[in-house]
């Protein structure tokens, strides 16, 4: 891990977390397949490291994220109807118009922040009526404001193209560093196959709405204050540095102990900076089981600026979000050091196991349900990419 800077200003009682530079690897040393990049991957990917990499000068990314990154205000601000046209619920509103909702863990519902989802790959992932009401998340198709604001397709699709193709040269290091610990091909795919293969990779345009000194205060007292606590559950997640803009015109941050924040492996929070021009990388839980804990993903929020220099700042941000395919087979390790299934020891556990699996029967396919059994031989050694996240359930609550 890189050196921590010396933390930002306090806000009252609740000092900010201190800033770290994470480790970053030149486009140009990416780009090459047989450079040894194990070192810089153990150093942020690691069991030791933050779990995010930032990528520097890769070409095309700076204008292609300022060009993007400056329509999420003007998809934010399209009338509430228009919008409304745009949202898709049968898709757990997991593509179109997202217009937030969720609650913070303050209890507030966040109502000052919208979303925008798409596949940049493929409009249409699949025809499959079975495939789209088992996976509506990933299988429905995009949906673009085409005669309200045109210009949002091709930005959304360049820049989530590009992040992915860097994406997919980081996770041929990642590879090379998880088979140098003895995780080879005979495990599976790797994770390299695993995105390039995948027809449901998501971007999320995100925008955060100015908001009132009155909330800006409250807000500054949280370090969750603008997204909860949470670990990205997929591969890899791509990330551009954050647009900060007042009445439409581009400023610097204005609070730098607002943005992404991570709680490190000895337990610490502290606040990740890059700059605009650097793509930054992170690992989701699906990478991290599939490589026995050699990758790992790490809690991450994201925390509110505060103070009046906030007063009428915007924010606006991409994610891309690299995953399996939906019908993906994966091969799960027989030992796994963060995720390890063990026996059921409590009624309270047994119960909880007992939803999870109605839940499992209700949303897979029978011959897949049996490979959330454990097996005399160990844990389960097979599942789907829809059944990460129900795996990890299962797991935690054995």
């Amino acid at each position: 891990m890189s050196s921590i800077q010396q933390g930002g200003a306090e806000d009252g009682m609740h000092p900010r977390p201190p800033a770290v530079r994470p480790v970053t690897i030149p486009f140009s040393d990416l780009r090459e397949r047989d450079k040894n990049l194990s070192g810089k991957i153990e150093e942020g990917l690691g069991p030791r490291g933050l779990g995010i990499i930032a990528v520097s000068d890769v070409p095309g990314f700076p204008e292609l994220r300022r060009r993007l990154l400056r329509l999420a205000p003007r998809l934010a601000n399209l009338p509430d109807d228009v919008k409304k046209g745009l949202e898709d619920p049968d898709s757990r509103y997991n593509f179109g118009w997202s217009p937030g909702g969720q609650t913070l863990e303050s209890g507030n519902p966040d109502t000052f922040k919208g979303s925008y989802f798409a596949n940049p790959f493929f409009d249409v992932p699949t025809s499959d009526d079975e495939l789209l009401t088992r996976y509506p998340s990933y299988c429905r198709p995009n949906i673009w404001p085409a005669d309200h604001l045109p210009e949002l397709e091709i930005a959304f699709k360049d820049l989530g193209k590009l992040m992915w193709e860097v994406g997919l040269m980081l996770a041929h290091h990642c590879d090379r560093y998880v088979m140098q610990q003895g995780v080879g091909p005979c495990d599976g795919k790797s994770l390299e196959q695993i995105i390039a293969c995948s027809r449901c990779p998501k971007g999320r345009l995100l925008y955060y709405y100015p908001r009132p000194f009155s909330k800006l205060k409250e807000e500054g007292q949280s370090v969750s204050s603008w997204g909860g606590w949470h670990t990205d559950y997929g591969s890899l997640t791509g990330l551009t540095c954050g647009l900060f803009t007042r009445q439409s015109v581009e400023i610097p941050a204005p609070d730098t102990g607002a943005g992404l924040c991570i709680r490190t492996r000895d337990n610490r929070v502290v606040k990740v900076t890059f700059e605009d021009d650097e793509l930054a990388y992170q690992i989701g839980e699906a990478a991290e089981i599939l490589s026995r804990g050699h990758l790992c993903a790490t809690p991450h929020c994201v925390q509110a600026p505060s103070g009046e220099n906030a007063l009428n700042v915007d924010r606006s941000t991409f994610a891309l979000f690299m995953q399996p395919d939906w019908g993906e087979m994966l091969k799960l390790p027989s030992e796994i050091p963060y995720h390890q299934e063990v026996s059921d020891s409590t009624k309270r556990s047994a119960y909880i196991r007992g939803i999870l699996r109605k839940v499992v029967e209700q949303v897979l396919p029978s011959n897949n349900v049996k490979h959330l059994h454990a097996s005399p031989e160990g844990p389960v050694v097979a599942f789907t990419a829809a059944n990460v996240i129900l795996h990890i359930l299962l797991c935690i609550f054995a």
